[in-house]
């Protein structure tokens, strides 16, 4: 070990010793102060929106409202899927409201813009809602997490299980905008690397309503997939655009990249039966989740979205943090949630890598037939679960600046 490292391995476990040592009084402003940025209004509102700040105050709720006699204060704003709006808003509660910590950042857009404000400061970012795998990638930074699922996971699980079932011939769907493009880049890999081609490629506009020609030039490309690489209601005016064309009747395969639970409502199931993607969570996935999700459902009257589980498990952990060590300081609370693994109604055995990246298990599904549905919330079966460290992008192939591999 030289010199350099020892000291830098020395000034790190000193903050750690100071920051566990630390009282009430290391907690800024004697408040903890929460800011929610989400899609209040548009095409993600379902599926994350405005039941996220209930998902968050359960969180607040089960450490009692306060830590170390500071109380926990949570702000919401709609970032109406603008990173110009978004900035806006972070930069405004971080100068006059003093936010030690931003979550939701749904829009991948608006989550890059908003992070690098989250860096400069120095406050800390979880990031929930955004879907594109650059966040702890060639966007990664000391002052963020990203919780839930990215593009590079979501991809691997569903192109890949499709591909090898035999499905070789790709045309892609994608949103026109940072977040569809990661997830087009990543689609196109691993149908690649399953032994698949790309036979097409289109992008729409984000957000958008009429997907009547891009519907007309994937089914006549032939492909043996259409992969939509959207989310929320694209996703949804995709779909149901393909059933009025007799897409997947005439023997196409349509795979949704990100599927939440509310989509498949709202498409119903006699339209979405069959359809295969993956999940970071699901409310029938085990005895305790299901107990959560009830608990959600009855303070609002509907079942949580794999999102609304992250906000309330990444909350819920950085509490916890700021519990155990006595400050909110964002590095030290960062340190802190990177050296207690995740278990909880989201995560067994989760862990944050030096990326930023929280690693647990995801879940390959497929949507029920109307006569297996026992009622309106069994909607998918398990088909099968995919390990932590087969979910996500290798560390070996990361091009974030915080981690050393061997470069």
């Amino acid at each position: 070990m030289n010199a350099s490292h020892r000291f830098a391995m020395g000034a790190l476990a000193a903050s750690v010793m100071l920051a566990g040592q630390a009282g009430a009084s290391e907690i800024t402003d004697n408040e903890i102060r929460i800011g929610y940025l989400a899609d209040m209004s548009g095409v993600y509102r379902d599926p994350i929106g405005p039941l996220g700040l209930d998902a968050i105050q359960m969180a607040i709720d089960e450490v009692g409202g306060s830590v170390h006699g500071a109380e926990v204060v949570v702000f919401s704003a709609d970032d109406r899927n603008s990173a110009d709006v978004g900035s806006s808003v972070v930069r405004e509660w971080i100068d006059e409201r003093n936010v030690d910590m931003v979550t939701g950042l749904v829009a991948s857009s608006v989550t890059l813009a908003a992070i690098k404000l989250i860096e400069e400061e120095n406050r800390l970012g979880l990031v929930n809602g955004a879907v594109s795998s650059g966040v702890t990638n060639e966007s990664c930074s000391p002052n963020h997490i990203h919780w839930v699922y990215d593009t590079w996971a979501m991809s691997n699980g569903t192109a890949k299980a499709i591909t090898q079932e035999g499905n070789h011939s790709w045309y892609l769907l994608s949103a026109d905008y940072s977040f569809g493009h990661a997830l087009e880049g990543d689609v196109e890999r691993v149908v690649a690397e399953n032994g698949g081609t790309v036979v097409g490629k289109a992008r729409h506009p984000f957000p958008s309503t009429d997907f009547s020609s891009f519907m007309l030039q994937a089914q006549a490309s032939g492909a043996d997939v259409i992969a939509l690489n959207n989310a929320g209601a694209d996703t949804i005016n995709a779909i149901t655009t393909a059933g009025e064309f007799g897409i997947t009747q005439a023997g196409q395969i349509l795979a949704g990249m990100v599927l939440f639970s509310t989509d498949i409502r709202s498409i119903g199931l006699e339209v979405a039966q069959g359809l295969q993607f993956t999940k970071a969570w699901y409310y029938d996935m085990n005895d305790e989740a299901r107990a959560w999700a009830e608990r959600f459902r009855e303070r609002t009257g509907s079942m949580p979205t794999m999102v609304h589980a992250g906000l309330y498990s990444s909350t819920l952990h950085y509490l916890q943090a700021i519990e155990a060590i006595g400050t909110d300081e964002a590095q030290a609370v960062r340190r802190q949630m990177a050296d207690t693994p995740v278990n909880d109604i989201f995560a067994t055995n989760g862990y944050i890598r030096e990326d930023g990246r929280m690693v647990h298990d995801m879940y390959l599904v497929e949507v029920k037939t109307p006569e297996a549905s026992q009622d309106e919330d069994d909607l998918f079966e398990i088909v099968r679960t995919i390990p932590a460290e087969e979910a996500f992008r290798p560390l070996a192939e990361s091009q974030c600046h915080l981690v050393d591999n061997g470069a």
